[in-house]
């Protein structure tokens, strides 16, 4: 909790006041100047998720705290190296939560992590993914200016929207010293039903689930059995789970299950775990959610109402990601060998785009150099 910030307004001024912030811009600086490669270090949780990690380390955790909180505004204020446990330990205490449940993955996960990498957790289909929870941010460019984009409302953006395309940029644009996030209160009623069923029954009845007005918050299928929860307004809840069926999961195994589907502790991602030291790849596919059984002999996951699938295949990356397009999506190496490139490739237009954002703000190419192999 060093260098907390008294409550205030965002602003590049008042973060430049603070002793972290000063070093990492004056470090900034001096790296401009001599135009030295930095990877920007976090809690370390998703190290591995991306491209090489290269450049000379710049610690973003000494800058750490909730900076500005107010639950009736339902926005909160966080400076980067706060532990993503304390965050979400401050909202639950006020009933409220980041609705998309980032994946920590590791202990020591942080806010700026959480939006550099832009994953998010099974609520993903219902509630929305990291991007659309930033409202602003404060990050340090690659000549060592101080910038700040966006505020703590939702309608505030003219132009460019700066702040929700740091989610998922890998730390390319720049080191985020802070963000503000919307925030939404605990659901008041939750539940969880099992199915027993195939594949192709289960992506059927998701989408036919998914048409109609049912509180649907998350899906999940492997080996035979669709999980799904419900959560909402506990009349919407109860006569869902009337109207669907299933089997319910008493809710201590259900919070597990999930807790463990979005921090990829369960049975899959152990025996993924296995498999990729075998020398197989964990893909993670976006593809329609309307689209068939990826056509591969593979162990798969599914999740986000069949919006995303997990495949552990030793197949090669040109055929899955052939299969990927297919299903009208892409295909990212999660874990495994990286060799053959990390990310999907991009259509040259969108690729150009892509490079001249992230020269603009770091000319040099300093930050995190290598970590988006396809931009």
């Amino acid at each position: 909790m060093s260098d907390v910030l008294d409550t205030g307004t965002t602003s590049p001024e008042a973060l430049a006041a603070v002793p972290a912030a000063r070093r990492l811009v004056e470090r900034m600086r001096e790296a401009a100047a001599a135009h030295t490669p930095l990877r920007i270090v976090g809690g370390g949780s998703k190290d591995f998720d991306g491209g090489a990690l290269q450049g000379e380390p710049i610690d973003v955790r000494p800058l750490s705290g909730i900076r500005d909180y107010e639950p009736s505004e339902l926005v909160v204020t966080a400076l980067a190296g706060t532990p993503l446990a304390e965050l979400e330990a401050a909202l639950a205490a006020q009933g409220q939560c980041l609705p998309f449940e980032p994946p920590r993955l590791a202990a020591g996960a942080t806010v700026g992590g959480m939006v550099a990498a832009g994953l998010a957790g099974p609520a993903r289909p219902a509630a929305g993914g990291v991007r659309d929870y930033v409202l602003g941010a404060t990050l340090i460019n690659g000549r060592g200016e101080l910038l700040s984009f966006g505020g703590q409302v939702m309608k505030n953006v003219a132009g460019y929207d700066v702040s929700r395309a740091l989610a998922g940029s890998m730390g390319r644009l720049g080191v985020v010293l802070e963000v503000s996030l919307k925030v939404l209160p605990v659901p008041p009623a939750r539940a969880t039903l099992r199915f027993d069923m195939d594949q192709p029954n289960a992506l059927r009845h998701l989408n036919e689930w998914a048409g109609q007005p049912l509180p649907l918050a998350a899906s999940a299928w492997w080996d035979g059995a669709l999980i799904l929860r419900l959560q909402g307004a506990h009349a919407a809840v109860a006569a869902a789970a009337q109207r669907l069926g299933g089997d319910p999961v008493p809710p201590p195994l259900a919070d597990a299950f999930w807790d463990g589907l979005r921090d990829q502790r369960d049975e899959f991602f152990t025996q993924a775990a296995e498999a990729v030291s075998g020398g197989a790849r964990l893909w993670r596919l976006a593809v329609a959610p309307t689209a068939p059984r990826i056509d591969l002999p593979c162990e798969q996951l599914v999740e986000w109402h069949g919006g995303q699938r997990w495949l552990v295949t030793d197949a090669s990356p040109e055929q899955v990601r052939t299969l990927a397009e297919e299903a009208r999506g892409h295909a990212t190496v999660f874990r495994g060998d990286k060799a053959a490139g990390v990310f999907h490739p991009l259509a040259p237009v969108q690729q150009r785009l892509q490079r001249a954002v992230a020269a603009a703000f770091d000319p040099h190419g300093l930050f995190n150099p290598g970590r988006l192999d396809n931009v």
